[in-house]
């Protein structure tokens, strides 16, 4: 038909609207999909770990085996509708409320500290909201440092008028991430403390400043954990951990048992494991906290190699397309903030898959969008959401 909009039997409007949503500039193809496609897909295997891992613990999901599956897909859930809220208002956007988040953030990992903090799992880093509900703010720290430093750091030099950060520019923001760091250091949190302080090496590396200051953070770094060790800052059970890593064999129904029981269950998985929900370490309850920092171990033990080197695939798919996006973005602060999130990513499932097979020691971080925990799960999605940001926004090339 002549005169109207619709065409070939009527279907002339909606191949409109698919073109539309698929052109070249459209959102939809912005997007980076690898990321978000492996992403959901770490989100639904770790449903299925938390599951086998929690079905059988009643004196935990208060006799419904479905209890804490049912809550990791809501956390899943929420988190996405994080990530689609993080690029509708975009990273520029963010980039102005950084104070306001910054001073929010801050206020409540002090709360920690203050009477409405509780102690779960020997760290007392939580506050307790309600209906089974709690809340670890340094999880949130670790995106308010990101995007911090970045607006600090990139101001001068994406307006043109600095190369490089100068040296009080980056002074500066190292006192924006002290701050926190030393609250968290407080509660004591220290695999947090250990993520923030590698974002922080992250940050300043992608910033382009001088070395100097990377060289002279590693030496107080160096120095300020002989210091925590000498002042006794650290719990004994944080004490016992690292005992344990530096001697397997100590204590090994004590201090080494979550160690050693990891091990087992992951050694028995051999290539393709025992098959989903009927992994005998797992059923048998045999490893603490599996559905949390030992989610690795139910993979390993029920899906076996193929499976936990799936996860590390997804979670290098998603390492590898932060890169690229760090890499194109034509503003430092784009870069910079990748550039974080990358480092947050890469060294805490490092650590977690690490300490699981004997070669870290037990820090007490989840693993990124697998362990069971709604704080974790919010703040990585909303760095998902900041990496298609600064995907979405950059201009496209010819």
């Amino acid at each position: 038909m002549t005169g109207n909009s619709f065409s070939v039997s009527g279907y002339g409007p909606q191949r409109a609207g698919w073109t539309r949503l698929f052109a070249r500039d459209s959102l939809a193809r912005r997007l980076d999909w690898p990321i978000l496609l492996s992403a959901i897909a770490l989100s639904l295997i770790g449903s299925a770990l938390v599951y086998s891992a929690t079905r059988n613990r009643t004196e935990l999901n208060e006799g419904d085996p479905y209890y804490f599956l049912i809550r990791h897909l809501l956390n899943t859930g929420i988190g996405f509708g994080l990530m689609i809220g993080t690029v509708w208002l975009g990273h520029r956007t963010l980039r102005t409320a950084v104070p306001i988040l910054y001073g929010l953030s801050v206020f409540l990992v002090l709360l920690v500290l203050t009477p409405l903090g509780a102690t779960i799992n020997g760290a007392h880093a939580w506050i307790i909201i309600g209906g089974g509900f709690s809340l670890q703010p340094s999880e949130f720290v670790k995106v308010t440092i990101i995007l911090g430093m970045a607006m600090l750091l990139a101001a001068r030099v994406d307006a043109g008028d600095k190369q490089y950060p100068d040296h009080r520019t980056v002074l500066q923001a190292l006192g924006l991430a002290t701050v926190p760091i030393l609250v968290v250091l407080l509660m004591p949190d220290l695999g947090s403390v250990m993520v923030m302080v590698i974002i922080v090496l992250g940050v300043l590396l992608a910033s382009g400043a001088s070395n100097r200051w990377i060289f002279g953070l590693i030496g107080v770094g160096v120095a300020g954990a002989i210091a925590v060790w000498q002042l006794g800052v650290l719990d004994e059970y944080q004490i016992n951990r690292f005992a344990a890593f530096a001697n397997p064999e100590l204590d090994p129904a004590g201090v080494g048992y979550n160690t050693n029981q990891a091990r087992i269950a992951i050694g028995s998985g051999g290539l393709t494991g025992s098959g989903l929900f009927h992994g005998s370490q797992t059923t048998g309850q045999f490893v603490p906290e599996q559905q949390t920092d030992f989610v690795f171990t139910v993979a390993g033990e029920e899906l076996g190699f193929v499976g936990g080197g799936l996860i590390i695939l997804l979670l290098g798919v998603v390492l590898w397309r932060a890169c690229r996006i760090a890499r194109e973005t034509t503003e430092l602060y784009g870069t910079v903030v990748a550039a974080g999130i990358i480092a947050w990513f890469a060294f805490q499932s490092f650590e977690n898959i690490g300490m699981t097979l004997g070669i870290m020691p037990v820090a007490g971080l989840p693993l990124p969008f697998v362990s069971y925990g709604g704080s974790s799960m919010f703040a990585v999605w909303v760095a998902v959401g900041l990496l298609q940001s600064i995907r979405v926004q950059r201009p496209m090339s010819a």
